[in-house]
């Protein structure tokens, strides 16, 4: 039975799982749900993904939510197929969930608060908090330093093989470069990786909505 993926075509949790489908060449049907009617905050969705909200997957009758979870799980069950991208060596996989934690703790919280600052926010009626933005940004540039440092030394963040941990970082990485952000060009060994994961094949095929 083909794996069904609950999704909103361009969110980004959306696209970060879509795009480990992808490297993993797995088959799935893609249910679109319809966020703007609220779709996820109906009883049977939220059934399945209590906290109302997107991806989930079904998986012949196996069912797991929230994103990074749903691209380890696709990594490990389908291992032997596509790109490895989950080490099972321990010493490999424990610099791999190394840099799965830095992209959760040193960079996610940095461009999603400008993904919402600069786009999202507008969407709900809102406006820009200014001052938010910049703190943003100047923290992710901060951080992308470090980065810089790290990818000095490696071709991945978790070492000289691709894993998921690089490309947990597409969806909201996209984003900021479109609204006008770039944080990633001045500095050349975060701009060679940037390059090297979002022209991967994987993610041309959905970067731009399933």
């Amino acid at each position: 039975m083909v794996l069904k993926f609950y999704g909103f075509s361009t969110s980004t949790c959306t696209l970060r799982v879509a795009v480990v489908l992808k490297e993993k060449n797995v088959p799935f049907e893609f249910i679109p749900v319809d966020l703007l009617k609220g779709a996820h905050k109906a009883p049977e969705f939220v059934a399945n993904q209590p906290f109302g909200q997107v991806p989930y997957i079904d998986d012949d009758g196996f069912i797991l939510y929230e994103s990074r979870a749903i691209c380890r799980y696709i990594a490990a069950k389908y291992a032997s197929q596509g790109t490895p991208l989950l080490p099972t060596d321990p010493t490999a996989n424990a610099y791999f969930e190394q840099a799965a934690s830095t992209e959760t703790s040193n960079y996610d919280p940095f461009v999603s608060g400008l993904a919402w600052e600069l786009k999202f926010s507008m969407w709900f009626g809102g406006k820009t908090d200014e001052a938010r933005a910049k703190q943003l940004q100047s923290q992710l540039s901060a951080k992308l330093d470090v980065y810089d440092v790290i990818l000095g030394k490696q071709k991945y963040l978790a070492g000289n093989a691709i894993t998921l941990a690089d490309l947990f970082h597409l969806p909201y990485g996209a984003i900021v470069l479109d609204i006008g952000i770039d944080e990633f060009s001045s500095r050349p060994n975060v701009a060679r990786w940037w390059k090297d994961i979002s022209t991967r094949a994987s993610w041309e095929a959905v970067k731009g909505g399933l």
